[in-house]
């Protein structure tokens, strides 16, 4: 078997295996399902379950890594003359006009699961405080100075995310469409990107 199939039915299993989870979390609740009963239900072992996913949370929140390193990458990619900031701030306009539901526009059942889940709040709360570090390390190992300024700095741009992420969870939990939501979100980023750009616009412009 090639690297590449091995890889695709890898990431196939794991998918049928969190698309299980996702059903059962949806009807029962998160803290009253076991990663047995998730494992039975799936049809495979307890141990496949943990191999690929080392906490049951992140059954839940399946894409973690990628968020993670969402607003590293971003900067990482930008173009020459380009600061931080813009950077992001195309990124979200380029995300949340796609639909990324990772950026705050995330089905009402999934937001409720999150909301009614002490663990799954926790994570989530985990996840944005590692995207924020992940950002502070990007900034630098690039510009090959770690200070507090540079901290501050990821803090500000990636509280942007963590805001909007939380109030557009808050609007489908209030019954509005996701499209709204997202409109909504598009120009309160906008705005707190206007806001943070006199101090924060000619940052970390790549040489």
């Amino acid at each position: 078997m090639t690297t590449g199939l091995r890889e695709r039915r890898k990431q196939e299993a794991r998918q049928a295996i969190s698309g299980v989870a996702m059903e059962m979390f949806a009807a029962k609740g998160f803290d009253e399902v076991t990663i047995s009963q998730v494992a039975e239900a799936a049809g495979v072992s307890k141990m496949t379950v943990t191999n690929y996913f080392a906490r049951k949370e992140d059954l839940v929140f399946d894409r973690a890594e990628v968020i993670i390193r969402s607003l590293a990458d971003a900067v990482a990619a930008r173009a020459p003359g380009e600061s931080l900031l813009t950077a992001i701030r195309r990124d979200f306009a380029e995300r949340i006009a796609a639909g990324d539901v990772t950026l705050g526009v995330p089905t009402p059942a999934f937001a409720r699961m999150v909301q009614n889940s002490h663990v799954l709040t926790g994570r989530r709360r985990e996840i944005a405080d590692l995207c924020e570090q992940a950002l502070g390390d990007a900034i630098a190992a690039e510009s090959g100075v770690d200070d507090p300024q540079q901290r501050i700095v990821a803090a500000q741009l990636a509280s942007v995310h963590r805001v909007l992420f939380a109030e557009g969870a808050r609007r489908i939990l209030d019954g509005q469409s996701r499209d709204e939501i997202r409109q909504i979100l598009a120009e309160a980023a906008r705005q707190a990107f206007d806001l943070l750009e006199p101090s924060l616009g000619d940052y970390g412009v790549k040489a």
